[in-house]
C-alpha cells in the first residue's frame, strides 16, 4: 500500500508536469537515487557499551551501539518549470529511509517536499531576482549559512547523510555584475503559531568578482533570533546571534588557490533553564586553506594537495549551573553546511561518547571550542577512478570538565581531542552511475579517559544513479 502511494504521488506530478507543459517554454524532470551500506562500530567509544548512548541536550539520537550494519538510500525527484515573463518554479520530492527500519519515528516510506519555491527574475526591475518558498542556500563555502540542520529528519540513523537541508525563506539577490548584493529572511522553526517562541534567520551578503587571478570576495551579516529556545527562570533575555564576516579566496600563483573567511559572533546567549545571570555572547572563527593543483598536470594521476586551518573559540565556563555574567564565548553553529571530516564533525551535532553523553553542555563539541588542521590530496590512478584521503587533528583551545560521577570523572580534561583518517575512492561507472567506497577512523586523544577512547570506525559503500 505504501508503494502505491508513493506511485501515486509521482505519477500526479508528471501528470501535473505534462499537463501545464503547453502554458510553459520547458519543464525538466530530474532526479537521483542513492543506496548506501553502512557498517559502523564504537561511535560512542567504549567497545564494552553495547547500548545506544544517552540522546543529547538537542534531542537528536545518537544510534551508537557498537556495531551498526545496515543499508539505507535517498530518492529525489525534481520538476523545474519554466513559465513566460521570468517566472519559473521548482518542487522536490524526497524520501529517505533505512531498509526495513519498523522503529522509525515516521512512516519510512513517506515522501517529503524538499524544494517548493516559484522563482521571479527581473521583478520589478530589471537585477532584482526573488525567490519565495522552501530552497537551498549556500553561502560562500558554507562556513555559515549552507543547511538547515536543525530541520532534520528523524526517519535515518546517518543523518549527516539527509538530503532534506533545505530553508523556508524569501531571498533577494540583486545582480549588479560584478557585485551580487544577497538579502535573505529564512524561518529555521516555527514553535507555536501563536506566540512569539520562533527560531528565524535574516542576512544580507555582498560579494564581488575580481577580473584577475580569478579572485572573489564576500562581506556578510547573519542574525539568528532563537525564541524557540526554553527560556530560563532569572533570564530575561533569549538566544540572538549576530554574525559578521568576510570571505576571500584567489589563485595568487597559477594553480595554486589560496583562501581565507573569518567571522565575529556577538548578541545574548541563552544556554540552560538554570542559567541565572544574563549573558553577552562573543565569539569568534576562523578558516584558511590553502591548495596545490602544480602536479595535476605534470603526472598521469593528476595529483592535488592541499592544507586547511579552522578554528572556533569556545567558553572557559564549563559548569552549567555556575552563575556567571561573563561574556559567553563559545562559537554558534548557525546554519552551517561544510562538514570537512565524516565522524568528528558530526559530534555535539548528531552523536556523542559515551563519556559526555549526559552532560548538559556538550563539552566535547566539533561546532565549538575547537582547533582542526586538515591535510588532504587527491589521485586518479584510472580513467574514472578517483582516491581523496584526508587526515585531522582536533584540540580545543580551552581545556573543558567532563562532571560525570558515575564515570568518576569530575576533572579539566586534556585538550587533544584525537586524529581522524578518512578514505574514499570513487567510481564513474558511467556519466549517470558512480560507486564510492568510503573508509573512516577517529583515533580519541587525550581528551577522552582511559575506557572511553576507543577508536571508532565507519565504512560506508555507494551506489547513485542521477537522472
Amino acid at each position: 500500500m505504501k508503494l502505491i502511494r508513493i506511485a501515486c504521488v509521482l505519477g500526479l506530478t508528471l501528470c501535473l508536469a505534462t499537463s501545464v507543459y503547453a502554458g510553459t517554454q520547458s519543464v525538466k524532470i530530474s532526479g537521483d537515487v542513492t543506496v548506501r551500506a553502512i557498517l559502523r562500530s564504537d561511535y560512542d567509544l567504549d567497545e564494552d557499551n553495547e547500548e545506544p548512548a544517552t540522546v543529547d541536550t538537542t534531542g537528536i539520537g545518537t544510534g551508537t551501539s557498537d556495531w551498526q550494519e545496515y543499508f539505507m538510500s535517498t530518492a529525489e525527484v525534481q520538476v523545474d518549470a519554466n513559465l513566460t515573463d521570468n517566472v519559473s518554479a521548482v518542487i522536490r520530492l524526497f524520501n529517505q529511509r533505512d531498509w526495513g527500519d519498523d522503529n522509525a519515528t515516521t512512516d519510512e516510506f513517506d515522501v517529503g517536499m524538499d524544494l517548493m519555491y516559484v522563482e521571479l527574475k527581473e521583478f520589478l526591475y530589471s537585477p532584482l531576482t526573488l525567490k519565495i518558498g522552501r530552497q537551498d542556500i549556500w553561502i560562500g563555502k558554507g562556513f555559515i549559512v549552507g543547511a538547515n540542520i536543525s530541520d532534520y529528519n528523524s526517519n535515518i540513523n546517518a543523518n549527516e547523510y539527509s538530503c532534506a537541508t533545505s530553508f523556508d525563506a524569501i531571498r533577494a539577490t540583486l545582480d549588479y555584475d560584478p557585485w551580487t548584493i544577497d538579502g535573505i529572511a529564512a524561518k529555521l522553526a516555527e514553535g507555536h503559531i501563536s506566540s512569539s517562541d520562533d527560531n528565524s534567520l535574516f542576512g544580507v551578503n555582498v560579494g564581488y568578482i575580481f577580473d584577475f587571478y580569478n579572485g572573489e570576495a564576500e562581506a556578510y551579516w547573519f542574525y539568528k533570533n532563537d525564541a524557540n529556545t526554553t527560556e530560563a527562570t532569572e533570564v530575561e533575555t533569549h538566544n540572538t546571534v549576530h554574525t559578521i564576516g568576510l570571505r576571500g579566496s584567489a589563485d595568487p600563483v597559477e594553480s595554486w588557490t589560496a583562501a581565507a573567511e573569518g567571522a565575529v559572533q556577538f548578541g545574548d546567549y541563552v544556554g540552560f533553564t538554570g542559567q541565572l545571570e544574563d549573558r553577552d555572547r562573543l565569539a569568534w572563527a576562523l578558516d584558511v586553506s590553502a591548495e596545490c593543483r602544480y602536479f595535476t598536470n605534470m603526472f598521469v594521476w593528476k595529483p592535488v594537495i592541499g592544507a586547511e586551518y579552522v578554528f572556533y573559540s569556545g567558553d572557559g565556563e564549563s559548569d552549567p549551573d555556575t552563575s556567571t555574567s561573563d561574556d559567553y564565548n563559545g562559537w554558534d553553529v548557525m546554519s552551517r553546511g561544510k562538514f570537512d571530516s565524516k565522524i568528528r564533525d558530526f559530534y555535539g551535532l548528531y552523536y556523542n561518547s559515551a563519556m559526555c553523553a549526559d552532560e548538559t553542555i556538550n563539552p566535547e563539541s566539533a561546532l565549538t571550542n575547537q582547533h582542526s588542521i586538515c591535510l588532504y590530496g587527491s589521485i586518479e590512478p584510472l580513467d574514472g577512478l578517483t582516491v581523496d584521503a584526508k587526515c585531522f587533528a582536533y584540540w580545543q583551545p580551552e581545556s573543558r570538565t567532563v562532571n560525570d560521577a558515575g564515570l568518576d570523572i569530575d576533572q579539566d580534561r586534556d585538550e587533544y581531542l584525537g586524529t581522524e583518517l578518512d578514505l574514499e575512492l570513487t567510481w564513474d561507472y558511467t556519466e549517470d552511475v558512480s560507486f564510492s567506497v568510503l573508509t573512516a577512523w577517529f583515533f580519541p586523544g587525550d581528551f577522552y579517559a582511559s575506557g572511553y577512547d576507543d577508536t571508532c570506525s565507519d565504512l560506508v559503500g555507494s551506489m547513485k544513479l542521477s537522472f
